[in-house]
C-alpha cells in the first residue's frame, strides 16, 4: 500500500506559519505523511504571502517549479492557499495557473480537504479510498491541534492567532482585501488550542492578530487581550507568552500593566510607526500622529520600564519628500526603539494608494532611505545591547545551530552558547560573553527548568496508523 506524502511551501507571515501547522495536521490526520522533497510529494501545498511585490515574485516562481514538476508527475495534487488567493481572488488564479487543482482562502483549509475526500484517484489507490472514507469534519475537529508528526516535541514556540482578518484598512494594506473583515476567535478555542500544544512540548505561545491589540472588541461580553493573557499564564506548562502585532491606537494601560506585572507575559512589545511624519501618516491612515506615538512609547516605557520596543516602518511611501522622511529618521534616533522591521514601499493591487496615489519615490532612492535608517538602527542596537555584556541572562532555548544551542531572553534577544547535552525547550541563564547588533553569545551558567527529552524518530512512523482518539490520548 502506497505511503501519500505531502509538502507545504510557506512564505509569509506568522499567521501563515499557524496555518500550514494546522494544514499539515489535518493532512496527517486523514492519511498523509510529511515530506520535505517535493520530488517526493503526492500533494503540493503553496502557502501564499503578496503584501510586499517582493513575496509575490516568490510565490510566482515557486509556481513555475512546481507546473514543471507536475508535467513530470501528472498525479501530483497541487493546493493554492493564503493571500495570493485572498476571499475572490480564484477564478482568476484558476486562469494563470490551470494546473493547480484547488484554492483555499487564508486559514481555511476545508476547499483541500474536501477536494482530497471527493476526487478519484486513477489507479484508485487504497490509501486514498480511505482518505476519501473519513469525513473532513472528523479531521478539523479531532486534529487540528495535534503538532504534524516530526514537530511534536520538537516545536518550542506556536504561534496562536486570536485575531483573523483586519478591518482597519491602512491605505498601503492589502491584509483586509485578503483575510477579510476583523474577527475574534474564542477564548476557549484558543484555551483550548495552547493546552494541547504544550501537550506536545510547545512551551512558549505567541498571539497573533493582524491588530492583536484589538482582540475581544467584537465580543459583547468585556473580555479582551489583557484578559485573554491572564488566563493563558494560568495553564501550567506555559512558560512564557508573547503577542504581536499591536496598533499605538488600542494599546491600553491594562495591557500594558498586565505585561509588567504576569511573569510569563514577555516585556516585548510590537508597535508599528510605519512613518515619522504627520502628512504621510494620514496619507497612510494610520489614525494617530508623530506627537501620539511619542507619547505612547513615553508611557509604554513608564507603566513598564523593563521593556524593548520594536516598531515597523515603511519608506519611499507615494509622495513622500526627503524632509518628509528625515522626519522619520529624527523619531527613530530620538526614541532609540529596540528593532525596526524595514520594508521600501511596495504597490499592491485594490489598496487604495494603489487606486489613488502614484508609486512616485525611485527604487534608488526608497534603497538609499532603507540603509540610512538600516545603519541608524545598527549603531542604536549595538550600543544598547553592550549593556547585557558580562551579564546573566534567561534564554528559552529553541533549537541547535552550527553546532550551538540558540534561543531568546525575555526582551526577544537572540542568544547562543555551546553545550553538548539536549537543550531543547530548556530554561537557562547564559552569561554574555559578546554583543553585536542582532545577537549574542555566552556561556550557560545553569539549567533552570530541564530540557525536553529527545523525541523518537518519528519520520518513518506515520501516526495515523494509529485511531484518531488513541493519537489524541497519547499526546
Amino acid at each position: 500500500m502506497k505511503l501519500l506524502k505531502y509538502n507545504i511551501w510557506t512564505i509569509g507571515c506568522q499567521m501563515n506559519e499557524a496555518d500550514s501547522r494546522h494544514l499539515g495536521s489535518q493532512l496527517e490526520a486523514i492519511g498523509f505523511a510529511m515530506t520535505e522533497d517535493p520530488e517526493e510529494a503526492d500533494l503540493m501545498v503553496l502557502n501564499t504571502c503578496v503584501v510586499r511585490q517582493q513575496a509575490e515574485d516568490r510565490a510566482i516562481g515557486r509556481l513555475q517549479f512546481v507546473s514543471a514538476l507536475k508535467k513530470r508527475k501528472p498525479e501530483l495534487k497541487v493546493g493554492l492557499m493564503g493571500c495570493m488567493v485572498g476571499m475572490r481572488e480564484a477564478p482568476r488564479l484558476q486562469k494563470q495557473f490551470p494546473f493547480v487543482d484547488v484554492f483555499m482562502p487564508p486559514s481555511d483549509p476545508g476547499p483541500l480537504l474536501d477536494f482530497l475526500r471527493k476526487t478519484p484517484d486513477d489507479d484508485e489507490d487504497a490509501r486514498m479510498e480511505d482518505i476519501r472514507s473519513k469525513t473532513v469534519q472528523n479531521a478539523i475537529q479531532d486534529e487540528e491541534y495535534i503538532l504534524p508528526a516530526l514537530s511534536r516535541h520538537n516545536t518550542i514556540q506556536a504561534n496562536v492567532p486570536i485575531v483573523l482578518g483586519c478591518s482597519h484598512a491602512c491605505t498601503f494594506c492589502v491584509i483586509p482585501y485578503r483575510r477579510g473583515p476583523e474577527r475574534s476567535r474564542l477564548p476557549q478555542d484558543i484555551l483550548q488550542e495552547i493546552k494541547k500544544l504544550t501537550a506536545q512540548g510547545v512551551r512558549e505561545i505567541m498571539l497573533l492578530g493582524q491588530i492583536v491589540d484589538r482582540y475581544g472588541t467584537d465580543f459583547d461580553e468585556p473580555y479582551g487581550l489583557a484578559e485573554l493573557l491572564l488566563d493563558v499564564a494560568a495553564i501550567p506548562e506555559v512558560l512564557r507568552i508573547r503577542y504581536l502585532t499591536g496598533h499605538p491606537n488600542y494599546m491600553t494601560d491594562r495591557i500594558i500593566e498586565v505585561t509588567r506585572d504576569e511573569p510569563k507575559v514577555m516585556p516585548h512589545f510590537e508597535l508599528p510607526v510605519q512613518a515619522g511624519n504627520n502628512k504621510v501618516l494620514e496619507d497612510m491612515k494610520r489614525g494617530y500622529t508623530r506627537e501620539d506615538y511619542r507619547v505612547l512609547i513615553e508611557r509604554v516605557r513608564r507603566i513598564c520600564p523593563d521593556n524593548t520596543i520594536n516598531t515597523d516602518i515603511i519608506v519611499g511611501f507615494p509622495g513622500e519628500t526627503d524632509e518628509e522622511f528625515m522626519d522619520t529618521y529624527e523619531l527613530i534616533k530620538e526614541l532609540e526603539l529596540d528593532k525596526v522591521h524595514l520594508a521600501k514601499y511596495s504597490e499592491r493591487p485594490k489598496t487604495i494608494a494603489a487606486r489613488k496615489m502614484p508609486d512616485d519615490v525611485s527604487h534608488h532612492e526608497k534603497e538609499r532611505r532603507r540603509l540610512l535608517i538600516d545603519e541608524l538602527v545598527d549603531d542604536i542596537l549595538t550600543r544598547k545591547n553592550q549593556r547585557w555584556l558580562h551579564q546573566e541572562v534567561e534564554v528559552l532555548v529553541e533549537s541547535r545551530h552550527k553546532g550551538k544551542w540558540r534561543g531568546r531572553t525575555p526582551h526577544n534577544r537572540l542568544v547562543f552558547f555551546a553545550a553538548d547535552e539536549n537543550m531543547r525547550g530548556a530554561l537557562v541563564d547564559v552569561k554574555i560573553s559578546f554583543t553585536s547588533p542582532y545577537s549574542m553569545q555566552g556561556e550557560l551558567v545553569r539549567v533552570k527548568v530541564p530540557a525536553i527529552p529527545q523525541p523518537v524518530d518519528v519520520s518513518s512512523v506515520p501516526m495515523f496508523h494509529r485511531p484518531l482518539k488513541e493519537t489524541l490520548s497519547a499526546v
